[in-house]
């Protein structure tokens, strides 16, 4: 076999190599060559598409949720003070503020002081929100009614950044505020979900006051997963009052 045909074989990688590529999304030990193969950079392109569309495609609650989703949970959507998906990509502030006309209507339909309240947000990825959300949303009610914990009526925000937790502490005074919230997409998917918790959130609170379970996707962390890390959390902020960089997360499912 001479150099050219070396370059264009794929490589025969030994099996640790080929069970880690089977674990992870992501294009680790990619044929080597010159370039990427045709099929490689086709792959790259689909999946560039892919983010760029999750970023820009608008959310909308009753468009994007199914219908009885919304009517079981008595979801409303409301907005942050970005008008436009522009104007909230170049304005990231105004995603971190809810708009004047979202706080009124939230003040009217929600309960104050609970003790926990999931908040949605259709974040950076739209696709995100809408593949794990309904799953994941009613694993949480579940868990967390088993507990007797008051939850608060949950709604969407749309053009949401995570900062918006803290407007929503200022009016609600939850004890545990879940924002469930699409992650900025990459490569490897964009349907990829995070979970943002706050003790108490507040006006002046950073991502140092929160926790954060991310990666909640079909080939990352497992909707079930997610939902029992982010109620064995919950309980944490709970009994011990606190959140961010003074909580470590406890779960004896993750592997250490």
């Amino acid at each position: 076999m001479d150099a050219d045909d070396k370059l264009s074989s794929p490589p025969a990688w030994p099996e640790i190599v080929r069970k880690i590529r089977e674990r992870t999304p992501a294009r680790i030990f990619v044929e080597r060559g010159a370039a990427y193969s045709t099929k490689m950079s086709l792959e790259l392109r689909s999946a560039h598409a892919s983010a760029v569309d999750a970023v820009w495609t608008e959310c909308d609650l009753q468009k994007d949720f199914p219908p009885e989703f919304v009517a079981r949970w008595g979801l409303f959507q409301v907005s942050s003070r970005a008008e436009t998906k522009s104007q909230y990509l170049l304005r990231p502030d105004l995603g971190r503020t809810l708009s004047d006309s979202a706080k009124s209507l939230i003040a009217q339909r929600c309960s104050k002081a609970p003790d926990i309240h999931i908040v949605i947000g259709d974040g950076l990825s739209s696709a995100a929100v809408r593949a794990q959300v309904p799953s994941l949303f009613q694993l949480l009610e579940q868990g967390l009614r088993v507990r007797g914990w008051p939850i608060g009526q949950s709604f969407f925000v749309r053009y949401a950044r995570v900062g918006i937790m803290n407007d929503v502490g200022d009016l609600l005074l939850p004890r545990v505020i879940v924002l469930l919230i699409g992650e900025r997409p990459g490569l490897a998917t964009a349907e990829s979900l995070s979970a943002y918790m706050a003790y108490a959130p507040r006006s002046g609170h950073t991502d140092a006051d929160r926790n954060l379970i991310s990666n909640i996707h079909a080939r990352g962390v497992s909707v079930e997963q997610a939902a029992d890390r982010i109620i064995n959390l919950a309980t944490q902020m709970i009994a011990l009052r606190r959140s961010g960089i003074t909580l470590k997360e406890e779960n004896p499912r993750l592997p250490y």
